[in-house]
């Protein structure tokens, strides 16, 4: 790994005169709650969130003081965990189960089912509608920000918000009172879920 390069004057935020890289660090809870959110699973989202912090710390000069960092970040995050899935995708799979056979998982206790089933639900959507939703409704990102996250119109990620929840509402077998606290028993949820919780 080659040594951080020296900070000079254009790469410090006028008003402050800090260097914005500092910043970085207060966005790490978030960043790996959305690779959790992505790659549903700690270790690869941990190796995910190191990945894209590598590609922007190696690519600063590329950031715009001034913009936001932190959509920059989930950005390179999101097409980080995108790329790393298509190459995934020419590999080949365990199909004769040898390593699956020799993996173990911890029994489910009763206070973790209802954040299975969400996490299983969650797995079940597709991505882009996964994202939408772990961006506005978990991560609190606004549809502005999600949108640039994901390189799309504003439209795009309401569309894709309202179809996920109503396909995880379905998956959750919810009836129409239960899908208008949706997002925030969601955000419950994950965020809880995870470790370190961030409330």
């Amino acid at each position: 790994m080659t040594a951080p390069k020296a900070v000079s004057q254009h790469d410090q935020t006028p008003a402050t005169g800090a260097d914005p890289r500092e910043e970085i660090i207060t966005h790490l809870p978030a960043l790996r709650a959305f690779a959790i959110s992505l790659c549903r699973d700690t270790s690869q989202a941990d190796d995910l969130v190191q990945d894209a912090l590598v590609k922007a710390w190696s690519k600063f000069d590329l950031f715009q003081p001034g913009t936001n960092l932190r959509a920059w970040l989930f950005t390179i995050l999101r097409n980080t965990y995108f790329s790393n899935r298509r190459k995934r995708a020419r590999e080949v799979e365990d199909v004769d189960g040898i390593m699956a056979g020799k993996l173990a998982s911890k029994p489910d206790h009763d206070g973790h089912l209802a954040l299975a089933e969400l996490q299983e639900a969650l797995g079940k959507l597709p991505d882009e509608q996964r994202e939408a939703l772990i961006l506005v409704g978990a991560m609190g990102f606004s549809v502005e920000e999600a949108a640039a996250t994901c390189g799309c119109a504003e439209g795009t990620i309401k569309s894709r918000a309202n179809r996920g929840r109503r396909a995880l509402a379905a998956l959750l077998k919810l009836d129409e009172a239960d899908t208008t606290n949706l997002s925030s028993n969601m955000s419950e949820a994950i965020l809880s879920g995870l470790p370190g919780n961030f409330s």
